[in-house]
C-alpha cells in the first residue's frame, strides 16, 4: 500500500516522510485517527516505506520485493494484530490472518463492523486477549528477517485489556529496529501505561470536499449525489462508502417534503408519506435519519448566527435559511432530539411504519402546535 493510493491526508504523509528522511523513526507510534479517516491505510503505507528497497522522494517504489509482498501484506517483517472474536482460549490473531489479510485489502478503510461480518463472530465480544500478547512478544522477540525494520501494526488497541500490561517491557525496551504502530479511535480508552510510551501522530476527519471529489472520480456519482454522502458522510470515508450501496434517493427532497407536511398539519398526506419511509429499508431509514440530523444542526448554527460554519451545498443551504423563518431554536433542537431517537430505534429493527408515524406526529406537535413531547406531557415551546 503506498501513499499515493490513500486519500487525503497530505500533512500526514509529509510529515511521516520526513521522519524517515531526518532519521528520527520513534520505535512507538499511536496514529489516532476517527473511524474512516485512513490511519489503518497510512500506517501499513508508512511500514512499506520504510521497509521498501528502492525508497522514491515521496513514496514506496511499489515494485521492489518488499512491497510486492506489502502489497499482498505477506511481508515476513509485517505482523498484524487486531480484536477478534475468540472460540478458544489459544486462538490469536494468526488463527485470523488470511481472514485479516483479505478484509484489509478489499477495503484498507475498514471498520470493526466490516471486521465483524467477514468473521463467524456469533455474539463473541471482540478484544485482543492474552494469549495474543504472548504471541505478539513471542514474535518481536526475533530479529528482523528481510527489511531493516520489523514492524507489529496493532489495530484498535481500545480492545487490549489488562493483559495489555504484558506488553509494557517489550515496547519499552524493544529488539533493535522493532516499530511499533498503535492505530486508534479513541485515546480515552486506551491503557495509560501503554499511551505513555508511544508518540502520537494526530490523524484528522477527512474533508467534504476530499470525499466528494473521490466519489466523483473514482465511483462517478454526480455532483449532488457526491456532496449528499459527503455531508452525510461527516469526514467518515468508510460510511461514504457504504452508502453507494444504497438506493439512490435524494434523502434532502425527502426530509423536506416531509418537514412541510408537518408544518401544514396535512394528516392524509403524512400517513401515506410514513408508508413510503417504510418502505426505504433499514440501512436506507438509518441514513435518512442520520442526514436529517445533520441538517437540522445546520439550521441550528444560522439560526444561533454561526452560518459561516454551514457547509450545506448551494440549493440545500437555500432551503435551510428559509426553514428559519418557521423554526425557532428551541423547535430545532427538539425535531433533532426526535430524530436522534428514531434513529436508535431504526437500529434496533422497531415497526418502521409504527415509529415514523409517531415520529411525523411528534413533529407536527412542534411545528404546527408549537409544543414539544417531554415524558406524557406536552409543554409549549
Amino acid at each position: 500500500m503506498q501513499f499515493s493510493t490513500i486519500i487525503g491526508q497530505y500533512d500526514v504523509k509529509q510529515r511521516l516522510i520526513n521522519t524517515v528522511k531526518d532519521n528520527r523513526v520513534s520505535h512507538a507510534q499511536l496514529f489516532l485517527g476517527p473511524e474512516g479517516s485512513g490511519s489503518l491505510a497510512l500506517a501499513v503505507a508508512y511500514a512499506q516505506f520504510l521497509s521498501c528497497e528502492d525508497r522514491k522522494a515521496d513514496d514506496s517504489c511499489g515494485i521492489c520485493s518488499s512491497c510486492r509482498k506489502y502489497e499482498k501484506l505477506v511481508h515476513p517483517d509485517l505482523h498484524f494484530s487486531y480484536p477478534f472474536f475468540a472460540k478458544h482460549k489459544d486462538d490469536n490473531a494468526l488463527t485470523f490472518i488470511e481472514e485479516w489479510r483479505d478484509a484489509l485489502l478489499k477495503n484498507p478503510y475498514l471498520s470493526l463492523d466490516i471486521w465483524r461480518n467477514s468473521l463467524d463472530a456469533e455474539n463473541k465480544q471482540a478484544n485482543i486477549n492474552i494469549a495474543e500478547c504472548h504471541q505478539i512478544i513471542k514474535k518481536l522477540s526475533l530479529k528482523p528477517f528481510e527489511s531493516p525494520y520489523k514492524i507489529l501494526i496493532l489495530w484498535l488497541p481500545e480492545y487490549l485489556d489488562k493483559e495489555g500490561n504484558a506488553l509494557l517491557k517489550i515496547i519499552e525496551e524493544p529488539q533493535p529496529n522493532t516499530l511499533f504502530l498503535l492505530v486508534a479511535q479513541n485515546q480515552d480508552q486506551i491503557l495509560n501505561t501503554i499511551l505513555s510510551r508511544t508518540q502520537l501522530v494526530k490523524i484528522p476527519a477527512l474533508s467534504d470536499t476530499v470525499i466528494k471529489q473521490y466519489l466523483i472520480d473514482e465511483h462517478h456519482q454526480t455532483e449532488h449525489a457526491a456532496d449528499e454522502i459527503a455531508f452525510l458522510s461527516n469526514g467518515n470515508l468508510t460510511e461514504a462508502l457504504a452508502m453507494l450501496g444504497e438506493d439512490d434517493n435524494s434523502y434532502h427532497d425527502i426530509l423536506i417534503k416531509w418537514l412541510r407536511m408537518c408544518f401544514s398539519n396535512k394528516g392524509t398526506e403524512v400517513m401515506n408519506f410514513v408508508d413510503v419511509l417504510a418502505k426505504m429499508g433499514r440501512e436506507n431509514q438509518k441514513n435518512f435519519m442520520r442526514y436529517g440530523i445533520s441538517y437540522i444542526r445546520e439550521i441550528c448554527m444560522i439560526i444561533a448566527g454561526a452560518g459561516e460554519l454551514v457547509h450545506l451545498p448551494a440549493s440545500e443551504l437555500d432551503t435551510a435559511q428559509k426553514m428559519t423563518k418557521v423554526m425557532t431554536l428551541a423547535s430545532a433542537e427538539a425535531i433533532s432530539d426526535i430524530f436522534e431517537k428514531a434513529h436508535y430505534h431504526v437500529e434496533r429493527n422497531a415497526n418502521p411504519k409504527i415509529l415514523f408515524l409517531d415520529v411525523s406526529l411528534q413533529i407536527i406537535s412542534v411545528l404546527h402546535f408549537k409544543i414539544v413531547p417531554q415524558g406524557n406531557q406536552y409543554i409549549p415551546i
